[in-house]
């Protein structure tokens, strides 16, 4: 058996967000959050997709979004690369989950928690040894919780998870484990396939069991990370480079900004016109003065653009 790697933003939403993996994700939810304890019994999974109330307010878009316990928001995002501004991203998302619950002229009071849980294929918090970390809001010297418990930051960092099959001790180690591996497995190992849920992932996640379409679809966010990793690989080499030519610690930096910039740049280009066709010289300006943050954005949608028409209602929304 091949199963889809989780850490795709289509398999990540296709395994936890669909409308049959509402006990799979209470599972996954229970182990990262609550130490394995049956806390969350029921859910909703909800639009992830955040409309603005406010004109000129960004548009967001998440992997996962449930709403548990009634009134607590869980807003979920796997990121594989780590882009430029991703931690204020985490920020904004989350300050945003939270700001929307409220229509003009209603009370504070109305407000409910949101949990901002971000799981990285990548290191965040070097100093860190931890492979899940929270964080909450809390006064800057004496470290007491600020009034309002609101606002909370879960990550788990699947780089620095180490253990192995056998060494599985927890539900959180396994669907870790799960999360970390999937890709590479050709089985279902029997220490994760005696928890139901996982067993039902491991069965969404198996490639025979989706359609020609949703494997094309699959490949090409495989390749677009792939070509990303690429881009910022090839931009920091260069930048590098040319930095040491300068002879200044600042010459690389803003080498390594600008090539990283260009490279994706060219990798937008080329996936929008193999998706919509050539470009008009106005839309090519329009994305040519995109910052390296809306290129990111803007590459994550593609994949989902269906004509021209789409894509200028997306370039207005950035």
């Amino acid at each position: 058996m091949n199963f889809i790697n989780p850490k795709t933003d289509f398999a990540f939403k296709k395994i936890f967000g669909s409308a049959d993996s509402k006990d799979i994700l209470i599972s996954f939810l229970n182990a990262i959050l609550y130490e394995a304890q049956p806390v969350i019994e029921d859910l909703e999974i909800l639009d992830p997709y955040l409309a603005p109330k406010i004109k000129g307010v960004k548009d967001t878009y998440l992997d996962v979004k449930a709403k548990i316990g009634g009134s607590k928001t869980v807003i979920i995002e796997m990121q594989v690369l780590n882009v430029e501004s991703f931690e204020k991203r985490i920020l904004y998302n989350a300050t945003k989950a939270y700001s929307v619950q409220l229509k003009s002229g209603e009370n504070y009071s109305l407000l409910n928690p949101v949990i901002a849980l971000t799981i990285t294929d990548f290191p965040m918090f070097e100093h860190l040894e931890t492979v899940i970390s929270r964080f909450c809001i809390k006064e800057k010297n004496n470290l007491v919780d600020y009034l309002a418990d609101e606002l909370e930051f879960v990550f788990v960092e699947l780089p620095k998870f180490d253990k192995t099959l056998e060494e599985l001790e927890t539900l959180t180690d396994k669907w870790i484990y799960f999360m970390k591996t999937a890709r590479t497995l050709r089985s279902v190992p029997e220490e994760l396939g005696n928890v139901p849920e996982i067993r039902k992932a491991f069965a969404i996640a198996n490639e025979a069991n989706l359609d020609p379409d949703e494997l094309e679809d699959l490949e090409r966010r495989e390749i677009f990370i792939q070509d990303q990793r690429g881009a910022i690989s090839k931009a920091t080499r260069i930048g590098i480079e040319q930095g040491i030519e300068q002879g200044i610690e600042q010459g690389i930096e803003q080498g390594i900004e600008q090539g990283i910039k260009q490279g994706k740049l060219e990798l937008v280009l080329s996936l929008l016109e193999s998706r919509v066709g050539p470009l008009s010289p106005e839309m090519q300006t329009r994305i040519n003065q995109l910052s390296t943050e809306q290129l990111d954005d803007l590459g994550k949608a593609v994949l989902e653009l269906a004509n021209v028409s789409d894509l200028s209602d997306r370039l207005q929304r950035l």
